[in-house]
Order: C-alpha cells, then structure tokens, then sequence
C-alpha cells in the first residue's frame, strides 16, 4: 500500500527564442512534429526542439469586460501559455480531428505562436524550409490546404512532409525491415516496413489511444467517487496513468489477484488529493487537550444529568396516576385501568407503585448529592446495554460514530459546493431560484447579471448544519470507544479524518485502464485490440516473410511509455508466431521525442532537399502534391471530378 500526493502539473510559459540565433545558419531548416497531442518544434542543426507544447487553445468567452480590453489581455492562449488548462477546459480548441488536421484555422493561429516563439520576426515570411510531420495516409484535401497555408500566408521557401512513426523507426533501427507498433494519442497503427518502405495496403489502424485511456480512467474514477467529482479531472486522470498504471502480464490472473482483499491491501496506491484544512483546527498542546476532555466529561455529565430529570419526570407522572387508581380499587372500571397500565392484578399494581416510589427517591437524592469538582472528577466506565458483549457493543458505537461522521462531511461538502459558483449543486441551486424569481410575462433573465449571484449567496447561507443531538452522540460514543475500545486513537485534530476522506484508492483500475488498448470491447470501440491486428497484419505476408518483420519490431508513440507494454506483447507474440519461432521486440530510445529526432536527422541528410516542395512546384502541382521518400506517404493523385452523364456512360 502506497500513498502519494497528486500535483497538479505546472507548466512555464515559453521564452521568444534569439533571432537570428549565431548557431543557425541562414538556410537551415524548421522542424516541426505536429502531433494531435504536443507539438515539438526546433532547428533541424539542434539536437533537441526548441519548443514542445500541447497542441491546443484557449478562447475566453466574447463577453470581455472593457476593462480587459484596455489592460490588453490576450484574446488567445496557445500551448504553455495555458497554465492552468482545467480552467478553462470548455474552451480548448485544437485543429485535429481525430489525427487530421481538419479545422485550418486553428492551425493557423499556432504556427503563428510556434514562429514567433521561436523569433522569426522577417516581415511577411518565413525565409526558412519547413520539414512537418503529418498523419499516416493523409487525405489529399487535407495535405492540399496545409501546403496553401504555409506558401499562401507564410511564404516558405519549400515544404516536406513525412510521418513520424517512419521517422522514429529510421532513427532506432539501421534494418530496412521491420514492424512499426505506434501508439499515439487518438489512433494506433501497425505499419510493416521491407527494404526500407513501408507496405501501405497492409498497414492497418486502430482507433483507439491515449485520449481514450484518459477518458476511461476518468469516468472510473467519478463513477467510484461521485462525492469528488469536482476534484477529479482530465490532467489528473493522465498523470495517474503515466505515473501509477501498468498493461498487466496475463489480465485475467492479475483480476483474480486483485478480487483477494491480502493482495488489494499490499498492492493498492493511495492518490491524497488537495483539500483545504479548516483554519479552526490547529494542533492543540498538552493543556488544551486536556481541557478539552473536561469539557467533554462536562457535557457528557450534563447529557446524563437530562436524561434523568426526563426519567424522573416521566415517574412522577406515572406513579400520580398510579396512585389515583389505587384509591379507586372499589370502582367498576378497575379492570379496564389495570388493563390500561399493562398490570394483571391489583397486587402487581401496588408493587409497581412501591417501585416507582423507590426509584424516585434515589435518582432524586442523586441530583441533590454534591457534585465533584471537574478537576478531581473521573470518567465514569460506560456499560454495554443487557444481553450486549462488550466487543459487539464496540462494533456498534464505532459503526455509529461512523454514520454521524459521514453524514457531517456529506453536508460540509454540499454547503462547499453551493458556494462556489460552477458546481452542480450550485447551478441547481440556481436555477431553482431563477424559476421562483421567473415572472408571468416578459423574458426572463434572472441570473444573467453578477448581482443576481449576490442575492444567491445571501440564500445559500441556510445550509444544512449539524444538529446538537447528533454532535451530543457523537461525543457520547467516543466516550465509549476511548473505554472500551483498544484500538481507537482519540483524533487531536479533524485533519486526518479530512485527508482520508481526500483520497483515491487506484486499484484494478491501475490495470484495467490500458488494458483497452488489447480489449478496445471494453469502451465500447467495435475493433479488433492490439494483438489482434499485429497477428491480422503478419497473416498477410507468406511464411518466408515473417522473420524479416519480426525480427525489427519497434514500440514508439507516447504510449509506449506505459509499464508492461513490452513484456505484454511479447507475450502475445510468442503465442501468436509458430513453434520455436524468434522475434526482437524493442522500445525507442525516447518514443514521445524519436519522432522529431528521426525527421530532425533526416533534414539534415542530402535527400532532403530533394524531398522539398517548392513554391513553384506547389503553383504547377497544386497543394496535395508529395514528393516521396523513405519516411514519408506514398502520393496518390486525386482523381478528376467527372460529370453525371460521363458516370453512367
């Protein structure tokens, strides 16, 4: 059992990099990976990216204050501009759709941001070439727009394309075959590679990857802790799944391992999440919790003391009525009293009057005995109630201590929750008072304005609080636990209770989150899992074949990173290929970066500038046009719109 408090992760905003910078000369090229998750961006005679951030933005909303408009604040935030993404998570934009880039203006707002980061200030262009990674198979249309983008609005000098899991693969390996298994934030590829190309009618894809990982582990997490549900976000869900999750070796035993409450207790990760301690609770010294204990023997002596004023009342008044009937014994309805006090006969009638009369008399000179002092009084020891074992008796008052416990944490959080302003129970709150508020005629805009939030949280302020019954049980039953109770540490402050209720308990989900990526059935993606589409892809080549792929198999794409993935597919491989078959199944050097390291390598190289579209190969080809070359799309021409009546000639 471990316990790890989650960060939320801080993000710097990125620095305007040295224009023009001494290390870089004049005609070398950009490099840009632009991948649906993070962007990385650099000079391909550096050996790392000059930037790298999450290939999103942020639009605030259009009702700015005139205020914000004569302070100047940004109308945009872009990558690590965005320093705290939760915040503004309704309002993210990214060009992708799925992992082509479809929404153009988008993209064009940041490469804006990734050229001026990087300094480029020459007025009206971009005066280098730019190498850009792009999607396996990417449409024509898509290609076509990109290329108009880059010549039309930046003006570069010339253009390249190429995919970075091929990128990736060339920079790991120096064999011409091989089987490239990507795995990336929205699809998952395994692409065949022989004599150093890949075989495109026999790539195949999956439409599954980290994005769907993190909205699994997302649901999981609200549906278990539906009183965090605030508190339980995107980012969080991620860090949890690069930190704390792992593909499990055979999935079905690791399930049975997990279903033993012995292996859940040595094995479960306790995730502590942020909470606000009450300012009202600090450590208490030596004196003041022993005060504190006197005042709650105190209370504890008055709660008794009322219940015995309450028995003696109760008595007094039975034992008038008792007595009335006594002196009525020679009337005609005696029986029917009898009848109604629960007596037989007149004997037991006397006897219970004698009794009350003694019992008055006792509890009565109790009260009126000299109280002992506080400071020399001792606790009186608690008894169970007949027919009770002492240790039931425990389990029962550590049970009820629990209810009570709970139910005060259950109205803390909701009186929490209604004030502040974008929880749910906030919003109903406020549409409830929007519907009362609402008039017969006429359009209703209560709520619209910051001041009808003023009169909300002047309502709100009668929340459910903790009865004094209930608290006066409480302290009761902790009374009885620190008697009784060996086992019970007696809290000096409410932070611990706090804390552990603050906290996630990541068990099988730590296994069943990736496991996706093998079952996708399990979010309800209809396609076939991992392991089956590498033993679909290897079916498709003749057994001569085979070890010329399996013998180069490469693990890239971020999540790649995940534990066990290699030892996982090894697994599977072994059971797929024939008897006494070899493979070699190897993870890139750095899966998320080999990307841009392989396209970085190869703007470098002497065919790079053969690969480079010109400006005016884009005017006489047109935008979607490619020039091909180890690690980039094969080009297919799109074909030419005919007419209605040439299609049924």
């Amino acid at each position: 059992m471990s316990l790890f408090d989650i960060e939320d992760v801080k993000v710097k905003p990125d620095i305007v990099c040295v224009y023009p910078d001494p290390e870089v000369a004049s005609h070398v090229a950009i490099v840009i990976d632009n991948g649906s998750y993070q962007c990385r961006a650099g000079w391909a005679s550096k050996d790392a990216p000059s930037l790298t951030f999450k290939n999103v933005l942020a639009k605030p909303r259009k009702d700015r204050s005139k205020k914000d408009a004569e302070l100047a604040v940004p109308t945009v935030q872009i990558g690590n501009d965005i320093t705290n993404i939760e915040a503004v998570r309704f309002q993210l934009r990214t060009q992708f759709d799925r992992n082509v880039v479809t929404h153009f203006h988008v993209q064009e707002q940041i490469f804006d941001y990734l050229f001026s980061k990087l300094g480029i200030n020459s007025e009206g262009s971009v005066p280098h070439p730019v190498l850009l990674t792009e999607c396996l198979a990417n449409p024509n249309y898509s290609r076509g727009l990109m290329a108009e983008l880059m010549f039309e609005c930046y003006g570069i000098p010339g253009l390249a394309y190429g995919v970075d899991s091929l990128f990736s693969f060339s920079f790991n390996s120096v064999m011409q075959d091989g089987l490239i298994i990507s795995c990336g934030y929205h699809a998952t590829h395994v692409i065949p590679v022989l004599n150093g190309r890949m075989v495109q009618d026999k790539v195949r894809r999956i439409n599954l990857g980290g994005y769907n990982m993190i909205n699994f582990m997302y649901r999981l997490l609200q549906l278990k802790y539906p009183v965090h549900v605030n508190a339980i976000t995107l980012s969080r869900a991620e860090t949890m799944i690069h930190n704390y999750c792992s593909l499990a070796y055979d999935y079905i035993e690791s399930l049975k391992d997990w279903a033993l409450l012995d292996y859940y207790d040595r094995n479960v990760i306790k995730i502590q999440l942020p909470f606000n301690q009450s300012a009202s609770a600090p450590t208490l010294t030596a004196e003041q919790r022993s005060e504190k204990r006197k005042e709650l023997s105190r209370r504890l002596a008055e709660i008794n003391l009322r219940k015995r004023e309450e028995k003696l009342a109760q008595d007094k008044v039975l034992l008038v009525r008792l007595s009335a009937a006594e002196e009525n014994l020679d009337d005609e309805n005696i029986s029917f009293t009898l009848q109604e006090f629960g007596l037989k006969n007149i004997d037991e009638l006397k006897k219970t009057i004698v009794t009350l009369r003694d019992r008055i008399a006792k509890i009565t000179q109790k009260m009126n005995a000299p109280q002992i002092s506080q400071e020399e009084e001792k606790p009186r020891l608690l008894q169970p109630p007949v027919n009770t074992t002492i240790q039931q008796w425990v389990i029962e008052t550590r049970k009820k201590r629990d209810d009570i416990l709970d139910r005060k944490q259950t109205r803390k959080q909701r009186r929490q929750d209604l004030a502040k302003r974008r929880t749910a129970a906030a919003q109903e709150r406020m549409r409830i008072i929007s519907h009362l508020a609402k008039k017969e005629k006429g359009v209703d805009d209560f709520g619209m304005r910051d001041e009808d939030w003023d009169v909300y949280k002047s309502i709100s302020r009668d929340g459910d609080s903790d009865s004094e019954a209930e608290n006066e049980k409480l302290i009761e039953y902790e009374e009885i636990l620190k008697q009784h109770d060996s086992s019970y540490i007696e809290p000096t402050t409410a932070t611990g209770n706090i804390a552990e209720f603050h906290q996630l308990h990541l068990g099988v989900e730590g296994i069943r989150v990736p496991e996706i990526l093998f079952q996708p059935s399990m979010v309800g993606i209809q396609e076939a899992g991992l392991a089956g589409t590498i033993d679909y892809v290897l079916k498709l080549f003749p057994q001569e074949t085979l070890p010329r792929l399996v013998n180069n198999i490469l693990l890239t794409g971020g999540c790649a990173n995940i534990r066990g993935l290699k030892e996982r597919l090894s697994r599977e491989l072994m059971q797929m290929l024939p008897f006494r078959s070899t493979f070699n199944l190897k993870l890139a050097s750095n899966p998320v970066l080999d990307g841009w390291r392989g396209a970085n390598r190869f703007a470098m190289s002497d065919n790079f500038d053969q690969s480079l579209i010109t400006k005016q190969t884009y005017d006489e080809c047109g935008g979607e046009h490619l020039h091909e070359h180890l690690a980039s799309n094969f080009y297919y021409q799109t074909p030419a719109s005919c007419g209605l009546n040439d299609t049924f000639t």
